[in-house]
């Protein structure tokens, strides 16, 4: 255990997380994505749900604040328009620990493109569709 840390950060997330640089993208998918065959690098958060996972990567990456949006979230395919409970619970969320940077919604293609483009994949148990999100990693102020 290390102090101040959340301990759903285990090592493999944490390594991945340090070995990312500014501007790549980290994807926090649910249990339904197919994170295997997308992945460039695959990191199981098994038994977990999305917004734990995304509380704790939250808590120690610094989100990009040179590009105008740097947090996607999926769109239920069948209402693109109307976020599912599951989304308003991310928006939420990162209204509260990354204010300055809205969640943006990205259509299906859109968002399986960003994903297989991602620097990683952090696959989780949620069993809620369209629970997956991206975000861009920043840099810390020197």
């Amino acid at each position: 255990m290390l102090i101040g840390l959340d301990p759903v950060l285990g090592p493999d997330l944490l390594a991945l997380l340090r070995s990312m640089g500014h501007g790549d993208e980290i994807a926090i998918v649910d249990g339904n994505y197919p994170a295997l065959t997308d992945a460039r690098r695959l990191v199981r958060a098994d038994g977990l749900g999305l917004i734990p996972v995304l509380r704790a990567v939250l808590s120690v990456l610094p989100i990009d604040t040179s590009v105008p949006q740097a947090v996607f979230r999926a769109v239920n395919a069948a209402q693109p328009d109307r976020p599912d409970p599951v989304h308003e619970e991310i928006i939420a969320l990162c209204a509260g620990m990354v204010p300055a940077h809205p969640v943006a919604p990205l259509d299906p293609a859109a968002f399986y493109n960003r994903v297989k483009a991602a620097h990683a994949i952090v696959a989780t148990s949620e069993p809620r569709f369209y629970a997956n999100v991206i975000l861009r990693k920043g840099v810390i102020g020197g």
